[in-house]
């Protein structure tokens, strides 16, 4: 059965009980990582994950809080002895930037490094972003500071859905994306320029007739995170939740 488990889900500014969001998808005999924040390695190992599971990143945007773990994924994996191949997918803009920083890091020297795969990812709403006998992921330009891409996951072993807004402003591109999807992930910064409050975040879910919705990428440290549930609620009348860091959500 697939899962989803929450790696960090802080906005911008992480604490010592929240990451900067990133996720994994459990699928059989693999892992899918959404986002590469911090040191992805110790997330996964905390979450009960091996590393050596992992075959395939998503990056969202480049963002820090969204790809500084990158370099870092690349280098503990390959010192760690891995051998087979990584893909990475993400927009052609996004793609450009990490390579350039993997330049930097002068990562072309490392020797025996593992082949890594840059797939681009169209900058059209409903792009496939990959597809196999286990999962389906679409993606979408969403409405945020640099180019972006919220997500769509589809699994076949149990026809659920996933719909990931990423960091976004309100627009119709996240609710035709999570249409009809049994669960969306919408980012709860505020209603600040980029970003999304929970209240609204709430009214889009409503409007996608989604099944249950995850409040993710919200202000932590000092800021009461468990009033947004509260606030969503107010425009969204199915199950909502706050997202933490390690929680995990089962697709059966």
């Amino acid at each position: 059965m697939p899962k989803l488990i929450f790696l960090g889900t802080a906005s911008a500014i992480p604490d010592k009980k929240h990451e900067n969001t990133h996720f994994a998808i459990l699928l059989k005999d693999r892992i899918l990582l959404v986002d590469s924040a911090s040191n992805p390695v110790v997330r996964l190992e905390q979450a009960g994950l091996s590393h050596e599971m992992l075959t395939e990143v998503i990056v969202t945007h480049f963002h820090p809080d969204h790809v500084s773990g990158v370099p870092s994924l690349l280098m503990s994996t390959w010192l760690m002895g891995r051998k087979k191949p990584m893909n990475i997918y993400a927009l052609e803009y996004t793609l450009e930037r990490l390579k350039r920083m993997m330049v930097d890091y002068d990562w072309e020297s490392w020797p025996n490094f593992y082949p890594v795969d840059f797939v681009p990812v169209p900058a059209e709403e409903h792009a496939l972003v990959l597809e196999d006998d286990e999962l389906r992921v679409l993606a979408s330009p969403v409405h945020h500071l640099v180019p972006t891409v919220g997500l769509r996951f589809e699994f076949t072993s149990n026809k659920k859905v996933i719909a990931y807004s990423c960091d976004t402003e309100p627009c119709q591109e996240v609710i035709r994306l999570a249409k009809g999807a049994d669960i969306l992930i919408h980012e709860s910064t505020g209603a600040t320029l980029g970003h999304t409050s929970a209240e609204q975040a709430g009214e889009i879910a409503r409007q996608a007739g989604v099944g249950k919705l995850y409040l993710i990428h919200y202000p932590v440290g000092n800021f009461d995170a468990r009033s947004l549930v509260a606030q969503a609620a107010t425009t969204f009348h199915g199950p909502v939740y706050l997202a933490e860091d390690f929680m995990e959500v089962p697709l059966d």
